[in-house]
């Protein structure tokens, strides 16, 4: 069976104050008909049962996601009793799997990605699914890159494998380049962006995991005996602080010795700061977003605005602003500045972040 694994733990610091520790990103009605993680559900309905979706999150977040998501089995909603980064994650997400389904195949998204076409992702998912089974290696999304974007780590794409015109074997992977790097990657069409998507046989990750990750392998075993009874929360909890908070990314990928690449043209977006709205909202003739009519624009130029709606905004002759309004809290930056919303949570009272 192919199992879908979502990770929403995240706690999405740069989109504050919209974003808040009690009520992340995954969980807010940024850019559609529903919070990012409904719509990352709701877009694998073509594909899979209710049965075949895990969420993984935080306690503090798994009550808010079960209202979001009734149709989930509240059994599918696994908690972390800390954040640990995706390798733990993903670890803990593969017992659980692993003992329903000791023979199937993960795909690991994220909660909180906008992906404009789905029929296509869906296709791409069923591929890697495919793949996964009959080579036991690893299959990773690379999306087709439209932009120098330094932002994102790369995958080089090496030789076509064969039987599939649109499969390449990886030949590695890349840090996050400069934007010099990244025009050249851009030009080279050679490299794609690292998407952190990736599908694999339960054994297949659980056996790289024991082989480049040997005390977080240790740590599982002792969760996985414990599953299903009376000590498992008290066990999960105690494993799970010694675990070193590593990506997946570090721990497997880029040591893993056979690993594939599908490149995936779907409208991908990790949203991931306020400027990333350029690219999923509508701008007036002035390049403006400006989501309401409480909002009166004398001479703006590319500003983004996102307010709660029921206040008057005025804003005259600005350009490249970020404003931010959320009742209790205001955003004010320039939009080269985005990247530093999270300085701000360091400043700030935790009732405000």
């Amino acid at each position: 069976m192919l199992n879908f694994v979502i990770m929403a733990g995240g706690k999405g610091e740069r989109f504050w104050p919209k974003s808040r520790i009690e009520l992340p990103k995954q969980l807010l009605n940024l850019t559609g008909n529903g919070t990012m993680i409904q719509e990352t559900v709701w877009r694998l309905k073509k594909i899979a049962q209710p049965s075949q979706i895990y969420i993984v999150t935080s306690g503090m977040y798994a009550a808010k996601i079960a209202e979001q998501l009734p149709e989930l089995p509240p059994e599918n909603i696994i908690i972390e009793p800390e954040g640990r980064n995706t390798a733990p994650c993903i670890g803990l997400a593969s017992i659980i799997i692993e003992k329903k389904d000791p023979g199937g195949v993960m795909a690991v998204l994220a909660a909180d990605h906008v992906i404009q076409k789905p029929d296509l992702f869906c296709e791409l998912l069923l591929q890697g699914n495919e793949v996964a089974r009959e080579t036991g290696g690893i299959v990773t999304l690379g999306i087709q890159p439209d932009r120098p974007e330094t932002g994102y780590g790369y995958i080089k794409m090496g030789p076509q494998a064969s039987g599939a015109d649109n499969l390449f074997r990886v030949e590695r992977f890349t840090e996050k380049p400069n934007l010099e790097t990244a025009h050249e990657f851009l030009t080279s069409g050679k490299y794609l962006w690292n998407s952190g998507m990736f599908i694999w046989k339960v054994a297949t990750i659980r056996r790289a995991i024991a082989d480049f990750m040997p005390d977080l392998h240790q740590g599982l075993e002792t969760i996985r005996a414990a599953i299903g009874t009376d000590q498992y929360p008290e066990i999960l909890a105690e494993q799970y602080s010694k675990f070193e908070k590593i990506s997946i990314d570090y721990g497997v990928m880029e040591r893993a010795p056979l690993v594939y690449v599908l490149p995936a043209d779907i409208g991908w977006d990790d949203v991931g700061s306020w400027t990333a709205l350029e690219r999923l909202r509508a701008q007036d003739a002035n390049g403006n977003i400006l989501p309401n009519e409480n909002i009166v624009a004398i001479d703006l130029q590319n500003c983004i605005f996102e307010t709660s709606g029921d206040k008057l905004v005025a804003a005259i002759g600005l350009s490249d602003i970020v404003y931010v309004e959320t009742g209790d809290a205001v955003l004010i930056c320039p939009k080269n500045r985005v990247q530093d919303v999270k300085k701000v949570l360091e400043k700030v009272d935790k009732t405000k972040q």
